[in-house]
């Protein structure tokens, strides 16, 4: 297996015990339509690697500043 594959798995993973175990733990917060994790789940099967970037771009600019909205992987 390739080194991106095996991160980008890993990654993959991640995020399906982030929504398994710990968003329903936690009040519907994210501004974004589609959610955060939708969007790196996305990125990532799309993009590998890079999709790792996109969504900590995505993830950063998350906060009471940003108005949030319809913001679609490109």
């Amino acid at each position: 297996m390739e080194i991106d594959s095996l991160i980008s798995n890993t990654f993959l993973i991640l995020i399906r015990i982030y929504r398994r175990f710990i968003s329903p733990l936690m009040p519907p917060q994210c501004r974004f339509t589609p959610t955060c994790s939708e969007y790196a789940e996305q990125a990532i099967r799309k993009y590998g690697i890079k999709g790792i970037f996109l969504t900590t771009k995505r993830v950063l600019k998350c906060h009471p500043f940003h108005p949030g909205g319809y913001d679609p992987l490109g």
